[in-house]
């Protein structure tokens, strides 16, 4: 597949994976992305998972029509990038690797290299002359690994972003772009908003046409759109004006004050988001936390803590630097209801949050009052 008449795809679909780094699910699959350079000298953008090395190497072996590459250029060390450098360094054992410093040491401990392997380090803001074209190296640490580094090539103005601008999703599916990269970003990247920041303002000094991830599709019309949205998510801003409504429940009562508040935020007018803990994605849901500017925990108490989904959940809030939103509290308990209390405490770990003035307890089930306690919390919620 041609990205440009120079720049050819040589990546592969995974259909076999169910969980993405063993805890995301990807129902459409996963693309590893790898591109070839055809000039006086040939670079191949790094490899994929080693479980399709094989089907890698003959997409490789195509776009080379008889000739050997000169380079591979390694972005990223993770396994689903850099697994096949060995089946690559059989087959061309003539050609040098361009990498970080950090990613040759991974590349190491990954694997046991030979001697007479050729190690070239990229340098950061170093450049490789392959002929017409000329890469030049952009070191972008944590984002999300700390070796990472986008390669921007200048006579065609294309980024090769590494995870950057990733996405969940094979390429032979069609799906929305930004509801699966959202996902993929606030789980993957998300922690590392400054990191992404730093790399934002680097690209912005940079004549760009198309942009080359590691994952999904290749990005070449309407790039503005696609680098707003990684500011507005790196920044920690709410992308829009809504409420995410989360919440864990045994017997259903916490369950059904929840949606008697989605309800109530809907008839308002509020766009709303419900997510059962136990049974919803996960990943989706700490998203659309992400997303909206608001946000609703409800939950019952559990060994005098929380339930363990929401206890999860609010884990992975705060691992991801959660921040910059409102959150309303709904708490239940028979006997002695902390549940409220519980979940202030994880999140004072978290910056920028303001709580909601109505937070509501239910004392084992739903009650007249608890309704116009809810009916409060939602007008509060929508401004009113």
């Amino acid at each position: 597949m041609k990205v440009t008449d120079s720049i050819l795809y040589a990546g592969v679909n995974d259909h076999q994976v169910d969980l993405f780094e063993g805890q995301y699910l990807v129902p459409r699959g996963m693309s590893y992305n790898s591109y070839v350079i055809v000039d006086e000298k040939i670079a191949v953008m790094d490899t994929v998972d080693a479980a399709f090395g094989q089907e890698w190497l003959g997409n490789v072996e195509a776009a080379l029509q008889g000739r050997r590459p000169d380079y591979l250029v390694i972005q990223h060390m993770e396994p689903d990038h850099s697994g096949s450098i060995p089946l690559f360094l059989e087959k061309y054992p003539e050609a040098e690797i361009v990498a970080t410093p950090q990613a040759f040491k991974m590349m190491n401990q990954f694997f046991t290299l030979s001697e007479e392997v050729k190690q070239t380090p990229a340098a950061n803001g170093g450049e490789l002359a392959l002929g017409a074209h000329t890469l030049h190296f952009v070191y972008a640490p944590m984002v999300h690994w700390p070796e990472v580094m986008m390669t921007y090539e200048a006579g065609e103005k294309v980024l090769f972003s590494a995870d950057g601008f990733g996405k969940f999703g094979a390429l032979d599916v069609e799906d929305e772009w930004a509801e699966e990269a959202r996902r993929y970003y606030i789980g993957i990247v998300g922690k590392y908003g400054p990191q992404v920041q730093n790399v934002l303002k680097k690209a912005a000094g940079l004549d760009i046409a198309m942009i080359c991830p590691l994952h999904g599709p290749v990005l070449k019309e309407n790039l503005g759109y696609y680098l707003g949205l990684y500011h507005t998510w790196s920044s920690y801003e709410p992308e829009e004006d809504g409420v995410a409504v989360a919440y864990a429940s045994i017997y259903g009562h916490t369950k059904e004050a929840a949606l008697y508040l989605a309800e109530a935020l809907r008839q308002k007018g509020m766009k709303t988001a419900v997510y059962d803990l136990a049974r919803d994605d996960m990943a989706a849901a700490v998203a659309d936390a992400f997303r909206y500017s608001k946000l609703v925990l409800a939950c019952n108490t559990y060994n005098m803590g929380i339930n363990p989904f929401m206890n999860d959940f609010i884990t992975r809030l705060a691992e991801h630097s959660y921040q910059k939103r409102t959150v309303a509290l709904i708490e239940n308990g028979s006997w002695a209801p902390v549940a409220a209390k519980t979940m202030t405490g994880m999140l004072e770990k978290c910056r920028e949050i303001a709580f909601a003035e109505n937070k509501v307890t239910i004392m084992s089930s739903m009650k007249a009052e608890n309704q116009e306690q809810l009916k409060a919390l939602a007008s509060e919620l929508a401004g009113e």
